[in-house]
């Protein structure tokens, strides 16, 4: 179970690591936190269930989110992981349908949660907040456009490369380098992109060798962001 904690008070300008809110002011995050409440999740934990008939929305203060979805035979398909800044839960809030994925706690988290009404009530009264929250709805279009097209058309060692450069997109260094941590399992890697564990393993090893990626206790080290994307922009044509 999430461990409710007390409303938004002192806290509000945690809620400044919010994409959407980055711009805002002290008064105006105060607003908006005192219609949240806190909750912590730890790792491992369920935060929402596929077809709940809930409808608020989580901001990530602290830690990651995986979206996930299991088909009846059991078999896990990971949508994404969201990290601090992002938020989920505004499909249900802004259609007032069932919850269309399960999200669980990558690792110790911290969210505010929001009333589906009260984010309503939000954007209809916050012209940047709108755009950015349209902006956020857009860019999970592409994704999943872009998504559909790689398992449409590439093979299984290109979209390895592509799943690696998509986890890497907001940990790059000033060097070249990204990494990406928490480190997703082989079996993880192979959920978020339809294939198997053997292939995935046999893919990282082949990237080790070719100096491409370190692989260490608990990240991937990308060496070479700039060889990788050009690796996967390639195969896509674009």
């Amino acid at each position: 179970m999430l461990t409710k904690t007390k409303r938004c008070g002192p806290a509000n300008s945690l809620l400044a690591v919010i994409t959407e809110f980055r711009d805002l002011q002290a008064a105006d995050l105060d607003a908006i936190g005192s219609r949240c409440q806190w909750r912590k999740a730890i790792a491992g934990e369920v935060v929402l269930h596929y077809q709940d008939d809930g409808s608020s929305i989580f901001f990530i203060i602290e830690g990651t989110i995986r979206l996930t979805h299991y088909a009846k035979s059991g078999h896990e398909v990971i949508l994404g992981e969201l990290n601090a800044g992002d938020m989920f839960g505004e499909l249900a809030a802004i259609d007032g349908q069932r919850r269309s994925a399960t999200g669980v706690a990558r690792t110790d988290t911290l969210l505010a949660v929001m009333p589906a009404a009260a984010f309503l009530d939000l954007i209809r009264t916050s012209h940047p907040i709108a755009m950015a929250t349209l902006r956020r709805l857009s860019g999970q279009v592409r994704r999943l456009t872009e998504r559909v097209f790689d398992f449409s058309t590439l093979a299984v060692r290109n979209r390895i490369h592509a799943a690696l450069l998509q986890l890497a997109k907001d940990q790059v260094t000033g060097t070249n380098q990204a990494i990406i941590t928490p480190v997703p399992t082989h079996i993880d890697l192979a959920n978020m992109i339809s294939t198997h564990r053997e292939a995935v393993t046999r893919e990282l090893n082949e990237l080790v060798r070719d100096k491409l990626i370190r692989r260490e206790e608990h990240s991937i080290v990308i060496l070479d962001i700039e060889r990788l994307r050009r690796m996967v922009h390639a195969v896509r044509g674009r």
